[in-house]
């Protein structure tokens, strides 16, 4: 079993506890998967599993101070790009 940084055995959680720790619901995690937005995840053989480290390093993505932080990444909507895109407005050149 791989270790994490911390040197303890890597701990992976299937969809509906990656979800639940997450706060979100399983079916939300599965759009994120599908669209390239969420967490990394593993395929063990046909099982969608995540890595306890990869989903908090993804949730950090999102952590603010106050409201005139930029923070360090974005956490996106649970959406396809071209959408994202479509309602953006004009690309200005």
């Amino acid at each position: 079993m791989p270790l994490s940084p911390s040197g303890q055995p890597q701990r992976y959680l299937r969809t509906p506890d990656a979800a639940l720790l997450l706060g979100l619901s399983a079916r939300t995690l599965e759009k994120h998967r599908c669209y390239g937005t969420g967490p990394a995840y593993h395929k063990l053989g046909g099982r969608v599993v995540y890595a306890v480290e990869d989903l908090q390093t993804w949730a950090d993505l999102g952590i603010r101070r106050s409201t005139s932080d930029p923070g360090v990444g974005v956490v996106h909507p649970a959406k396809r790009l071209s959408d994202r895109l479509e309602h953006a407005g004009p690309v200005r050149r």
